[in-house]
């Protein structure tokens, strides 16, 4: 009964998202002009505040998860330990030790209008994401790069048939529900800042997508995930508290 139910929810949510796309404000495309969303001048602004708290947060790369340590879901294109998320909040979920330890990143998120995930996404070198979509239409995708290595495209994402690289200091907007995928064909890290936000909808389609994004905030799927970040947190804090006492 569960999986006919998830099923007839999956069928339900697709049709949903032909809304979604007649009612997008910004369009139905794969890479957006970040000039459309005001915040983005902001956070590039202030990219070398969140990139010196990053810093700090690679201090304890070990102690940071892998992807799919947090979604068991990631595990269809990520096995490795190539891949990692230092999530700040997740869905209603705030991490309290990660946003102690970046507390400028933490404010500068919450200016983001409907932001729902943001989190830091490292990738190692010689990584590759297949091919994969995103859940849900109802959100679109933010990128800017932290840590890029050079030259930039060595690093490249692919979303539909557009290709792009990052660059440090600079942001992105694209669907991820279209087909894509990234690699890091390069010997050194990428970081990116990675945010999902509301997706600028018309009425009355704005006032269903936001009921459906609450209700995927509090789905099994995304319950589960924030049980796992509050395991994983635990485990910062002690890092963190043993890195102090040994300096003190």
């Amino acid at each position: 009964m569960d999986n006919k139910l998830l099923s007839i929810g999956f069928h339900l949510l697709q049709k949903f998202e032909k809304l979604v796309a007649k009612y997008s404000i910004f369009g139905d495309k794969t890479f957006f002009d970040t000039t459309d969303f005001p915040w983005v001048k902001d956070l590039e602004d202030n990219w070398r505040d969140i990139r010196k708290e990053l810093d700090q947060v690679l201090k304890y790369r070990k102690d940071i998860p892998n992807f799919q340590d947090i979604s068991r879901d990631q595990k269809s294109i990520t096995k490795d330990d190539k891949w990692k998320t230092f999530f700040l909040y997740g869905y209603g979920f705030k991490s309290k030790p990660n946003c102690e330890l970046c507390p400028r990143s933490a404010e500068l998120m919450e200016r983001i209008p409907g932001m729902k995930t943001a989190m830091f996404s490292i990738l190692d070198g010689h990584k590759h994401i297949p091919p994969h979509r995103g859940p849900y239409k109802g959100v679109l995708r933010f990128h800017m790069g932290l840590i890029v290595p050079t030259p930039n495209t060595d690093c490249r994402i692919r979303v539909g048939d557009d290709y792009q690289s990052w660059h440090e200091g600079k942001g992105m907007v694209f669907d991820d529900t279209f087909n894509h995928e990234v690699w890091n064909d390069s010997d050194q890290q990428r970081v990116v800042l990675f945010v999902d936000f509301i997706r600028p909808l018309r009425f009355p389609v704005n006032i269903l997508n936001k009921f459906i994004i609450f209700l995927i905030g509090i789905s099994p799927f995304v319950q589960e995930g924030k049980k796992n970040q509050t395991k994983w947190d635990e485990k910062l804090e002690k890092a963190i508290n043993k890195a102090e006492k040994q300096l003190a």
